[in-house]
């Protein structure tokens, strides 16, 4: 009698569909978003300015107030994204800054600007935690630090963006509208983050190939989050916190007062600053997906995290180095490409340290990590926003600010080498 073999069937696995990059494309929209309302009240500071009479300190001041809050909600909301997650927590968020966002248009003084403004922070401090959570979720290792340059470009997007319509809806139906107009933009993206989002376990457009890809690294084991104390106990939050404290104040230097710098400097007006503006966040842009590709394609040619992403980190704090020389240069334009420099340096290295939080921490902590170091690089910009409105007004030279931001980076990564000598071994 014969014996006959069992027949050996294949498994094979469906190609991986590419839900997680639709969910990317909806965090570099709300980035995007979240940085035009951001960018509103400073394309139109030197008008408002000599419209309501504020100083350079007061100016100082209302920034100064943003950063408060936005620290204070970053410090609080960390954990609140843990408990709600990604899905409603973005919710939240996007509701409040949209609302915070027009209310500026009811604001007559400096004081009703600041209120405004500590509104808007509150608000906006539920947008990073949510997103590099959501990237944790959605992505393997290898992708994230690309996924998050993508998301993270929307912050120069928004900032090319508000230049191009701000100036057109002010000068046309006055600054008032140009708060109400950008602020419902949120609202627009809401409708579709409510439609197309849902955590990859239960997402109906998700197949068993994606899955697998986006689990890759390690098995996800269901575990209770770590206690606030415990993360901060640990050396590799503080390296993350330091390194966003020492240069997230520079990104909120150019943010708010790169308009009243190319007006001061080169005396340009509202109807001149679009394309001067657009240039440096489009140079900016490409230094924030080129950041996260460059990491990611250390890592797919068989770097360890530690040397793909201090690397990758080493080149962008060299790239700032020239915009030392800004303020001495006359000409508009190489002043513009030196910025950009720095900007694209900036916005990579952003990028690779929010990737770091995912390689540092489990995704069950990751709302409280970013949303601390968030709360950190805030508290920087704050320092920096009232030491710059008085500085200004003291001496009318931006040539300081400068040399700070030419030397931050460097210093920056020293201490988080101090820090976390091996990524490699602390990386979850």
């Amino acid at each position: 009698m014969k014996t006959v073999a069992p027949i050996r069937r294949e498994v094979v696995m469906p190609k991986p569909t590419f839900v997680r990059w639709w969910i990317c494309a909806l965090l570099f929209f709300a980035t995007t978003i979240n940085y035009i309302d951001r960018q509103v009240l400073a394309i139109l500071a030197p008008n408002l300015q000599k419209e309501i009479g504020w100083s350079e300190i007061e100016y100082g001041y209302i920034v100064t107030a943003f950063q408060f809050s936005y620290a204070i909600g970053l410090l609080l909301v960390g954990k609140l994204i843990d408990i709600l997650g990604t899905k409603r927590g973005f919710v939240v968020s996007i509701v409040i800054w949209s609302l915070a966002a027009m209310a500026h248009a009811l604001a007559g003084s400096a004081a009703g600007f600041g209120l405004a403004r500590l509104a808007l922070g509150l608000g906006e401090a539920g947008h990073f935690p949510s997103a590099i959570k959501t990237v944790s979720e959605w992505f393997p290792r290898q992708e994230r630090a690309l996924a998050t340059g993508i998301f993270n470009s929307g912050s120069n997007v928004g900032a090319i963006v508000a230049p191009l319509i701000v100036p057109i809806i002010a000068l046309n139906y006055g600054w008032r509208w140009a708060f109400i107009a950008t602020g419902l933009l949120g609202f627009v993206w809401l409708v579709f983050w409510l439609i197309l989002m849902d955590h990859p376990r239960t997402h109906p457009r998700v197949n068993a190939g994606e899955m697998i890809l986006i689990g890759a690294d390690v098995p996800e084991v269901i575990e209770a989050p770590s206690s606030f104390w415990e993360i901060l106990s640990t050396r590799k939050l503080w390296a993350l916190a330091v390194g966003k404290f020492m240069t997230d104040p520079i990104w909120w230097f150019f943010l708010y007062w790169l308009p009243k710098f190319l007006n001061h400097t080169y005396d340009l007006k509202l109807n001149e600053i679009g394309l001067p503006l657009i240039t440096a966040y489009l140079i900016a842009d490409v230094g924030s997906v080129g950041g996260g590709w460059v990491s990611s394609r250390f890592l797919q040619k068989g770097w360890s995290v530690n040397a793909a992403r201090k690397t990758t980190l080493l080149i962008l704090a060299i790239m700032v180095i020239p915009i030392y020389w800004v303020s001495e240069v006359s000409e508009l334009w190489p002043a513009i490409l030196l910025i950009g420099l720095g900007m694209a340096a900036h916005t990579g290295w952003s990028a690779n340290m929010y990737t770091l939080a995912t390689d540092f921490f489990p995704k069950k902590d990751i709302g409280k990590v970013v949303g601390f170091i968030g709360m950190s690089g805030a508290v920087g910009g704050m320092l920096m926003a009232s030491a710059t409105g008085h500085l200004l007004e003291a001496t009318g030279s931006y040539k300081s600010i400068f040399i700070v931001a030419a030397s931050a980076y460097a210093i920056a990564l020293f201490v988080i080498h101090l820090l976390v000598p091996d990524i490699d071994r602390v990386k979850s």
